[in-house]
């Protein structure tokens, strides 16, 4: 169980990015925050990965509230962040520095032939298409086996049929191990496909405005009238957060349909 217990981050210029955010997600979910910019998705992603701290409240894994980097939580960024001068092995089998040579290249074998890119351990990251990139930055993730995978916009930068293509891959690699993920977006349609529920959140300071079971069975049909039933469903939740932004003056032109 990951549980958000409270949790508040005021930053040392002043500024209030979250309060009082309280969730609890079960092992095997799929829970997809939604919301504009600078409502505090990527600082509550940030909390739960134990690269930031909370200022209020706290954040914990099975019980255990996390300080930092932990070994079963596996964070994927909007940018692969491979690193240019190893090869695509090198980098998924980064993390297992303290592993058995034998054992390292064994599960790199596995976690490359899972994400399709059996063909690609000795190229190097310039060589590699976006969304074979981000591909990699899957594998690097899941090697370490976690029970909890972040991500955090993690395709966004890539084209509609790309993206698609690996919001489809992804949920075919939760099936095997199906651990908590927990993905931030702009994009309801993507949050409609992949999410067990959907929290969408309101900024100034950030919190949640309202949490949304998706009860549409996968593989989702991004075409059907239920898909478009819980499309509208976001939709008029966001009426509320949209007119929480204009009347605080914010941009409304960072929300994706």
């Amino acid at each position: 169980m990951l549980s958000f217990n409270h949790v508040g981050k005021t930053y040392p210029n002043g500024v209030h990015a979250l309060e009082g955010v309280s969730l609890a997600v079960a092992p095997g979910e799929i829970l997809v925050i939604i919301g504009g910019s600078g409502c505090g998705k990527s600082t509550l992603l940030r909390a739960a990965s134990g690269l930031d701290t909370a200022s209020q409240g706290s954040v914990a894994l099975d019980g255990v509230t996390i300080t930092a980097p932990h070994e079963k939580i596996g964070l994927i960024f909007q940018e692969p962040r491979l690193l240019p001068w190893l090869r695509v092995a090198d980098n998924v089998a980064f993390g297992l520095a303290d592993r058995p040579k034998s054992e390292r290249a064994k599960r790199v074998a596995v976690a490359l032939d899972r994400v399709g890119l059996s063909d690609k351990a000795d190229v190097w990251p310039r060589e590699l298409s976006g969304g074979q990139a981000q591909r990699v930055a899957i594998a690097r993730a899941l090697i370490t086996r976690p029970s909890v995978l972040l991500l955090d916009e993690p395709f966004s930068a890539l084209d509609a049929f790309t993206r698609a293509e690996l919001q489809d891959h992804l949920l075919d690699l939760w099936e095997e191990g199906r651990p908590i993920l927990v993905l931030v977006t702009h994009d309801i349609e993507e949050a409609l496909v992949l999410a067990s529920r959907v929290v969408v959140m309101r900024a100034q300071p950030g919190r949640i405005a309202g949490i949304l079971d998706v009860p549409l069975p996968r593989p989702r049909d991004r075409l059907s009238p239920a898909f478009e039933e819980q499309k509208r469903r976001v939709l008029r939740l966001f009426d509320s957060t949209l007119m929480h932004r204009r009347s605080l003056n914010q941009p409304l032109h960072d929300f994706q349909i």
